[in-house]
């Protein structure tokens, strides 16, 4: 493992360079989907004002999730370590919605936009925990790509699973789900723009036409059934129910994710009885 990346007198957190590299790919993706959605934002900011208010969010729910240790040492509040997932998701949320009023793009066609380059931006940040051995690993296994971490952040000489790397995987596949979701949403929009169609007519998906909020929907409901279930072999303490506050967390993403999907139907439902 390898917390530290020394270069002469400067020292690196490889946990922060994976960021960083996170940052950098998502900025390709999100540019991409921006550009064929004619989204009128730089993707730099699109990707830079939620990455900030994803570190900070994920470093404060972290923080106040655990106030017993907070008060013991306030020094973790500025510490290059301990970040959460839910509270870098709220974070980025925030940062997302701010930046949909500030260019005025309507809200849930910025989500779907942002959701392959969270989807992936996600994964590839999980490999810095492994990188660094933070604790983010999972339970001892028999399996034989189980790994130790004794000089990792949280050392370990167990061999068990290196959850970062199935992240990263599921990560990658859910980012390109969302990616043909969006590419068969907005072939089917250009479609009906050129053949002047009634949009209840045009039925690529169960029956249903695609619109804003469907790639996002799909994002809350694959990211949430993910990381509820890696939860079952991570090492992190129960709390809720007998789930971890990560596990509580995506249970509510899925909920939610249902909730959006059943109002975009219904929405569309009562557009088609309308007409």
């Amino acid at each position: 493992m390898m917390p530290f990346i020394h270069i002469g007198p400067i020292t690196f957190a490889s946990f922060g360079l994976c960021v960083g590299i996170a940052m950098l790919i998502s900025y390709f993706v999100l540019a991409r989907d921006v550009e064929r959605r004619g989204i009128q934002a730089p993707p730099d900011l699109l990707v830079a004002v939620p990455c900030i208010a994803g570190l900070i969010g994920a470093k404060l729910y972290h923080v106040f999730e655990t106030p017993k240790l907070l008060l013991a040492d306030p020094k973790m509040l500025i510490s290059q370590y301990g970040f959460a997932w839910f509270g870098g998701f709220l974070g980025g949320l925030l940062g997302f919605i701010w930046m949909a009023r500030r260019y005025r793009v309507p809200l849930l066609e910025m989500f779907d936009a942002a959701a392959p380059a969270a989807a992936l931006g996600y994964g590839i940040g999980r490999i810095g925990c492994l990188i660094s051995g933070d604790g983010d690993y999972g339970i001892p296994t028999s399996l034989p790509w189980g790994m130790s971490f004794p000089h990792g952040l949280v050392p370990t000489t167990d061999k068990v699973h290196p959850t970062p790397i199935y992240e990263l995987i599921v990560a990658c596949l859910i980012a390109w789900i969302l990616w043909r979701i969006g590419t068969v949403e907005l072939a089917t929009r250009k479609a009906l723009r050129k053949a002047k169609a009634d949009p209840a007519q045009f039925r690529p998906y169960g029956g249903q036409p695609l619109k804003s909020g469907h790639v996002f929907a799909m994002y809350l409901l694959l990211t949430g059934i993910a990381r509820f279930l890696v939860e079952f072999i991570r090492i992190n303490p129960r709390s809720f129910f007998g789930m971890t506050n990560a596990q509580a967390a995506a249970l509510g993403s899925i909920i939610f994710g249902i909730v959006l999907m059943v109002y975009l139907r219904r929405e569309k439902n009562a557009v088609t009885t309308a007409r």
